[in-house]
């Protein structure tokens, strides 16, 4: 146990001893040690002056960390629907049969683990899994005897063939964004020489709208940070992608860094900002080091630091914090508690981030592509922005199309592009639905295929999923559903037990004992949780199953026993041990209707 003490006390030292980075400090730790051991926990609550109850609350918190040792070879396969439509399934129990594991169980060498995790964000190039931290991409059987093989005879990560860790970026189509080169520092130089005011007045003008989803004025956002009371302001990119379904994030870390970088100067710029964040989930944890090499690129060019580009002032500089795999930190005030080294719960709302943020200071949190999208702004205007798209849905939209088409990958089109157009554009011949914004998104029927993806019509955070006629909308409902009951985050009780209700329900339809009053029962789940619960998961839940229903009820109604009410508990079954113990089966002894009936004539 020395050593578990003084590992902690190398990282806890590391991060200053602040306890607001305390999953940062728990995620090294485990780097350290494979895994939390009580010791640690106890080594971290001591180091910090923090309660142990606290320090284990975060560990169990994140999927990402585990309290249990894990395998040296810590796989887990993508579990979100697309995965499953190309065989995640087959192939993740085919390689627990050639290692000798169960899923979930270390295995007794403690050589390997293999579990599931929600997405990985390569739902274009799957089915995927990570390894220790690493997508592997496009795998199949083969790729499954090979990965047995090198775990068997412990060949390091380092030493595997370099095409598993390959992933495409597969941009598809390209517009004012993905098509346009960019001069790095041009941007700022651009808003700096605007001015504060002016540059302000450039994003009014374009009245460009957050791409996480919610769709908020990005320029209200600012303004309000600017105005708020206190001089200690911070500038925070959601690099949180969790939704299923999307990846166009993924793509702008890895192909445009600099533009997201450079969009986080440009709010610090508007909004007297002096630090930034950009939270990046844990799937995405191998992006890193070329994330950091361009912050100190940057910084080298003084894009960052002190007097940005000679701006008396003008002080403002990024650091990095990984998440570990909690989609509940996606929604803004949660990834802000993530931030401040706590568990992902989402605030009570007011006080809204703006002006009690990060350690109650005024914060912007602004998605990826919102970012890359300033730095057209501030080279272009504010006027040319808006020029593109419709008149509430400006500028334009990167989906991530995947599932049964021929081109999957990354697609950027104006605003008010028709949902038929990018199914031609991408090869989805034989659609038959297409989930649109991910698992809490809109699900749309082959008869809504001439609406529009704009804000006004169908939103979409970037997801846009392909179903041909060959796909079950049961079975795609029914994967998200245990999506959000994983993803709980169990704070409130009309999502921690209203999520596991819908999964009851769902699973009981599955496997054939559905009876009418059960849909009916659905649908009342669906006004609790859109009603009562705290924030966007529970609220959003029910979606792909109440869309669904209303869209594609035949899918449910064939799983349906029975119109009428039948109880799930089979009490007769319940009753053999009793039978047993007494030597009795004859047909009083039994609970079918006939004797029901015969028992209740005689009374």
């Amino acid at each position: 146990m020395p050593h578990i003490a003084q590992a902690a006390e190398s990282v806890i030292t590391k991060h200053g001893r602040d306890a607001t980075r305390l999953l940062q400090i728990l995620i090294d730790l485990q780097q350290a040690l494979g895994y939390l051991p009580p010791a640690g926990i106890s080594a971290v609550a001591a180091g910090l002056d923090l309660p142990r109850a606290r320090v284990e609350g975060v560990a169990g918190f994140y999927s990402f960390l585990h309290l249990e040792p894990v395998g040296e070879y810590r796989i887990l396969f993508s579990d979100n629907i697309t995965d499953r439509m190309l065989g995640s399934l087959e192939l993740r129990d085919a390689l627990c049969r050639k290692l000798w594991v169960e899923q979930g169980k270390l295995s007794e060498d403690g050589l390997i683990s293999i579990d599931v995790t929600s997405c990985t964000g390569m739902c274009d190039q799957g089915p995927a899994m990570l390894v220790n931290g690493l997508p592997i991409t496009r795998v199949d059987h083969q790729r499954i005897n090979e990965i047995a093989e090198l775990v068997r005879t412990r060949v390091p990560l380092s030493a595997w063939p370099r095409a598993f860790f390959h992933v495409d970026d597969n941009i598809r189509r390209r517009d004012a964004l993905l098509g346009q080169s960019f001069v790095s520092g041009s941007a700022i130089e651009a808003a700096i020489r605007l001015g504060r005011d002016q540059w302000i007045d450039e994003m009014r003008a374009s009245r460009l709208r957050g791409r996480g989803g919610a769709g908020f004025t990005t320029c209200v956002k600012w303004e309000a940070c600017r105005d708020a009371p206190g001089s200690d302001k911070v500038v925070v990119c959601n690099a949180d992608e969790g939704e299923p379904g999307t990846f166009k994030d993924r793509v702008l870390l890895t192909r445009c860094a600099d533009r997201v970088f450079e969009g986080m100067v440009l709010a610090a710029w508007a909004t007297g900002a002096n630090r930034g964040f950009m939270y990046l989930r844990g799937e995405y944890a191998y992006l890193r080091p070329a994330l950091e090499a361009e912050l100190a690129r940057m910084r080298a060019a003084g894009l960052l630091g002190r007097t940005i580009l000679g701006e008396a002032g003008f002080d403002f500089d990024i650091e990095i914090h990984l998440g570990a795999g909690a989609y509940v930190c996606g929604e803004e005030s949660a990834l802000i508690e993530s931030l401040e080294g706590k568990r992902g719960t989402p605030r009570i709302r007011p006080p809204f981030p703006v002006t009690h943020g990060y350690l109650g200071r005024p914060t912007v949190v602004n998605n990826v592509e919102t970012l890359t999208k300033t730095t057209l702004i501030a080279l272009g205007g504010g006027a040319a922005f808006a020029a593109t798209g419709t008149a509430q849905s400006t500028g334009t939209k990167l989906l991530s199309v995947s599932g049964d088409c021929a081109f999957p990958g990354i697609y950027e089109y104006p605003f008010g592009v028709r949902i038929d157009r990018v199914l031609e554009d991408c090869g989805a011949g034989d659609a038959h639905m297409v989930q649109v914004g991910g698992a809490s998104g809109v699900t749309i029927a082959g008869y809504e295929f001439s609406r529009s993806i704009a804000f006004e019509d169908v939103p979409s955070a970037g997801a846009f999923m392909v179903f041909d006629s060959s796909r079950d909308p049961f079975d795609v409902a029914h994967n998200f559903v245990d999506f959000f009951t994983h993803e709980s985050c169990g704070f409130c009780t009309p999502c921690r037990i209203g999520t596991s209700l819908l999964k009851g329900y769902m699973d009981k339809l599955a496997r054939g004992y559905g009876a009418k009053k059960d849909l009916a029962d659905i649908e009342w789940i669906n006004r609790l949780l859109r009603n009562t619960s705290h924030c966007g998961l529970g609220s959003t839940a029910p979606n792909p199953v109440v869309d669904t229903l209303a869209k594609f009820r035949p899918a449910y109604e064939r799983r349906l026993r029975t119109l009428d009410f039948e109880p799930a508990f089979d009490l007769d079954a319940a009753l053999a041990a009793a039978r047993r113990i007494t030597g009795r089966d004859d047909p009083a002894a039994h609970l079918d209707s006939g004797d029901k009936q015969h028992t209740e004539g005689e009374r």
